[in-house]
């Protein structure tokens, strides 16, 4: 009966049910939605600024806007803006974040870094005193950032030429496998390793390293559709009807191809998350003091003996996000399967 009725429904409709009945990745999904939302917000949730800060009718944006001491009275001749010692003064009303902590504050009041979990710092702190979870949820939007850049331009660029040659075909797929073959023996993470060490690190110098062989994979898989589908019947006929290549391609056969790019896109954006914790661990990745997932677990090895929480917490975090990734991908698997 009910396979009966999800046949009647338009084709994304079924497969968003079929994705919905699997309770893991369902869930999983709306975690990672959270998780995402909130690294992204993570300033306003953890910060050493307050969000709003009045004073003599005056509304100040801290958060937002970087003050000095110019800007309030009785504060003229200083370097810097206080805030902490200003929510103490009545003059001032102040609004917090629910962390008043920024992931490169350190907290002054510990006599030893690294300093266990506490009131204060409820993961405890790394070996310079800054907020391991403050650090754990900055840190997530350069992994989410990094992962979904590089699966998303490895797919354009993996469209594009295992595209051109599966349509093709001829000497121009020939040739064209034969260099795609040669790149793909070149071993990627010892190359990014090199690369790295040369050029200083950015989040998108590592980005566009990572992306420049991460398509070659995925234009196998693409190749292979598109040479499955241009021999179709339904191809033929747009052939037949006068169609140009471009209509054939992004119309046709292109809209048919990407089951398996969708498919793997929740198991490739894990990968990518593991890949540069990797490279932060080893110290080739993001520039410190850029908060990083790969870092801590980095500064846990060298802790190892009396800072369990350094390894603890980043390794749960990667745990957690990963086994998300994961049921959401076998949920889309589920989904996708053309027999379901």
């Amino acid at each position: 009966m009910l396979e009966r009725w999800l046949r009647n429904k338009p084709l994304a409709l079924r497969r968003y049910i079929i994705f919905k009945k699997n309770k893991l990745a369902y869930g999983s999904m709306f975690f990672l939605l959270f998780c995402t939302l909130a690294t992204f917000l993570s300033p306003m949730l953890a910060n050493s600024k307050p969000l709003l800060l009045l004073s003599e009718s005056k509304i100040y944006f801290p958060i937002f806007i970087d003050y000095t001491g110019q800007d309030f009275a009785g504060l003229e001749n200083e370097v810097g803006v206080d805030y902490r010692a200003m929510a103490q003064d009545p003059r001032y009303f102040s609004v917090w974040p629910l962390i008043k902590w920024d992931p490169l504050e350190s907290n002054q009041n510990l006599e030893n870094f690294p300093g266990a979990p506490s009131k204060a710092n409820w993961l405890g702190t790394d070996d310079r005193g800054r907020d391991v979870f403050v650090r754990l949820l900055y840190g997530f939007k350069y992994s989410l950032t990094y992962a979904f850049l590089v699966w998303l331009i490895s797919a354009v660029l993996g469209i594009v030429t295992g595209g051109t040659m599966g349509y093709f075909g001829g000497k121009l797929d020939f040739f064209g496998q034969r260099v795609v073959e040669v790149l793909s023996t070149i071993p990627l993470f010892p190359l990014l390793i090199i690369l790295i060490s040369i050029f200083s690190p950015t989040l998108f110098l590592l980005i566009a390293i990572s992306s420049l062989f991460g398509w070659i994979g995925i234009s196998y898989y693409i190749r292979a559709e598109f040479l499955k589908f241009r021999m179709r019947e339904f191809v033929e006929a747009a052939k037949a009807m006068g169609a140009s290549h471009t209509q054939i391609i992004f119309k046709h056969i292109l809209p048919n191809s990407l089951t398996p790019i969708i498919t793997f896109a929740p198991f490739a954006i894990a990968g990518e998350i593991v890949g540069l914790a990797s490279l932060d661990y080893l110290g080739f990745g993001l520039q410190v003091p850029t908060p990083s997932w790969g870092e801590l677990l980095n500064q846990a090895q060298k802790n190892y003996s009396h800072a369990w929480w350094l390894a603890l917490y980043p390794s749960l975090a990667l745990f957690l996000v990963l086994t998300a990734l994961n049921f959401i991908g076998a949920g889309v698997r589920d989904a996708m399967d053309p027999h379901a």
